[in-house]
C-alpha cells in the first residue's frame, strides 16, 4: 500500500458495486436511491449502457434546490454534470490526489476504453493516503526498533572491549 498504488487497487478494495441510474430517471428517484445507499454521487448511463454524466449532492443543491426545480418532474439528465472526469485505472493515487486537488473535483470515473470500471471519490483517496502513511510509519518504527537492537549490541561490544583492555 503506497501512494504509487493504482486506482484499480482502490476500486477493487471497495466493497460496493458501481451504482448507476438511467438518464431518464427522475431526480427524486435518484436522490432516494443515493440516500438508501448512503452515497454522494451516482453515475448516469444512457440506454446503450454508456456513461453520460454523474449526479452529485452538489448538483442537487446547485441545479435543483437553488433553482426551485421540482425533483419529481425533473429528469436527472437535465441537472447532472456532463462529461465527468474519467481516468485510467492505472493512474497512481498520488497523481489522482493532485488532480482532484488542483481541479477541485470530488469524483473520478475509472474507464478503460468505454467500460466503466469504478468510481473513486476524494474521500477514498484520502482514506487510502492515510492508511499508506500509517503503514509507512509502522515500517519505519519497526526499522528503528531493529536499529536500536543493533546499537545496543554494538555498545555492549564496545564496553566488553574497553573492559578487556582495562584488564590487560
Amino acid at each position: 500500500m503506497s501512494m504509487q498504488s493504482t486506482l484499480r487497487v482502490i476500486a477493487e478494495s471497495k466493497p460496493e458495486e458501481i451504482h448507476t441510474v438511467s438518464e431518464r430517471d427522475l431526480v427524486s428517484d435518484v436522490v432516494e436511491k443515493m440516500e438508501r445507499l448512503s452515497i454522494g454521487a451516482i453515475v448516469v448511463m444512457n440506454e446503450e449502457g454508456s456513461v453520460v454524466g454523474i449526479f452529485t449532492e452538489r448538483d442537487l443543491l446547485a441545479r435543483v434546490v437553488a433553482k426551485s426545480l421540482d425533483p419529481k418532474a425533473t429528469k436527472v439528465s437535465k441537472v447532472m454534470t456532463l462529461d465527468p472526469e474519467c481516468v485510467k485505472p492505472s493512474m497512481t493515487v498520488e497523481k489522482a490526489m493532485r488532480k482532484v486537488t488542483e481541479e477541485r473535483i470530488r469524483h473520478l470515473l475509472l474507464m478503460t476504453k468505454d467500460k466503466l470500471e469504478g468510481l473513486i471519490s476524494s474521500g477514498d483517496l484520502t482514506a487510502w493516503a492515510l492508511r499508506a502513511r500509517e503503514a509507512e510509519v509502522e515500517g519505519l518504527t519497526q526499522k528503528l526498533k531493529r536499529h536500536k537492537v543493533l546499537i545496543a549490541v554494538f555498545i555492549g561490544l564496545v564496553v566488553l572491549i574497553i573492559i578487556g583492555i582495562a584488564l590487560i
